[in-house]
């Protein structure tokens, strides 16, 4: 075999064509992170900027020469161009499906303006045929876990299981982790990496699927037959937001305040005169007094409070930016949960709101 096609076997480089003047990674992240679901993963990724013609034509020769599977994410404008240069660089025709496949190499052409009617999955499903493999995914959904916890347990898991690939990605402490296998990867081994992995992470995981936290949650108001309401402060509606996402969610969701002011806490639900001047409106006897309130007239089997700072500057007190109190309650009781949140506004407002979401699934099931 020419050593130099020998190189590339097995190979895969993406090249996403871009306006360079548009910081926007957010589309080829996502096809990244499919093609990881399916257990393939880039040995390079080149982003080339669209209207620079001697980077396309450099990019697209190191593809084919040092590759063996090239995809190409683009504009749909730029599918004439490009197809032409496979093709004369390859050989063959491309199929309706935008899959051109060659003597030694393969292209496939996914856009970022249009429908595809070639998806990452299909493109995966023909992998897979090639190289004799087919690869599953499982999931571990959990909240607030320390990045340091969550590396032990992959790694603990990967010492049992050595084949096991794990794709890590976080969103204000919602963590995602999706271990992919391959169909020679024998279960039993599987099965006790995987125990591994969750025993290590027990108190943050909310679910062993690809879940939402919103719908986990409503999930389990559902199967419990409970009702909840949501007083929030400093999250603006951000739960209930969430909430009311989910189809079907009436069954479960009786009410969410907005309460930001020191009176609508003390007129709407009851929270003591002397608890905000005393403690003020960022505390745990506040959180938890909104918590209460929302619970004491029976018509709603648990609630959520959250009252906080989320910046960029603090309150007239002494409590620092990011300073953040959730109450639980439900018809035995009370709690209320301290935290010290740091980032942007967004990034606290946001990890408080899975937080709070994350502690009434703990506290029902």
């Amino acid at each position: 075999m020419n050593t130099a096609v020998y190189n590339k076997l097995n190979k895969c480089c993406l090249l996403v064509f871009r306006n360079k003047k548009i910081n926007d990674f957010s589309g080829a992240d996502a096809v990244i992170s499919e093609f990881a679901n399916g257990g393939y993963y880039f040995d390079k990724i080149s982003y080339v900027a669209y209207n620079c013609s001697a980077e396309i034509v450099f990019a697209l020769k190191d593809g084919l020469e040092n590759y063996e599977n090239m995809v190409i994410y683009c504009p749909k404008a730029m599918e004439g161009t490009i197809k032409d240069f496979a093709v004369a660089a390859v050989g063959g025709e491309f199929d309706g499906l935008n899959f051109l496949k060659g003597e030694s190499n393969s292209v496939f052409m996914l856009f970022s303006d249009s429908n595809n009617r070639l998806l990452v999955s299909d493109i995966c499903n023909e992998l897979d045929k090639r190289y004799g493999v087919n690869h599953g995914c499982a999931y571990v959904k959990a909240v607030g876990a320390p990045q340091s916890l969550i590396m032990s347990a992959v790694n603990s898991a990967k010492s049992i299981c050595g084949e096991l690939e794990f794709n890590i990605s976080e969103s204000y402490g919602d963590t995602k982790i999706e271990v992919v296998y391959g169909s020679n990867t024998p279960k039993s081994i599987f099965d006790r990496a995987l125990r591994e992995l969750v025993a290590r992470l027990d108190k943050y995981i909310y679910a062993l699927e690809d879940i939402s936290l919103e719908e986990r949650l409503v999930q389990l108001l559902k199967l419990r037959r409970m009702k909840i309401a949501v007083a929030e402060s400093f999250t603006g509606g951000g739960i209930c937001k969430r909430l009311v996402s989910i189809s079907g969610v009436s069954e479960v969701f009786y009410e969410g305040l907005n309460t930001y002011s020191n009176e609508a806490k003390a007129a709407r639900l009851g929270v003591e005169e002397m608890t905000l001047k005393r403690f003020g409106a960022v505390s745990e006897q506040t959180a938890a007094e909104m918590a209460e309130g929302l619970i004491k007239d029976g018509n709603c089997d648990v609630s959520i409070s959250t009252t906080g700072i989320a910046g960029p500057k603090s309150d007239n007190t002494n409590k620092p930016v990011g300073l953040t109190y959730i109450g639980i309650a439900l018809k035995d009781g009370t709690q209320a949960f301290k935290y010290q949140l740091c980032g942007s506004r967004k990034k606290i407002t946001e990890t408080a709101i899975n937080l709070a979401l994350f502690l009434a699934y703990k506290f029902i099931k």
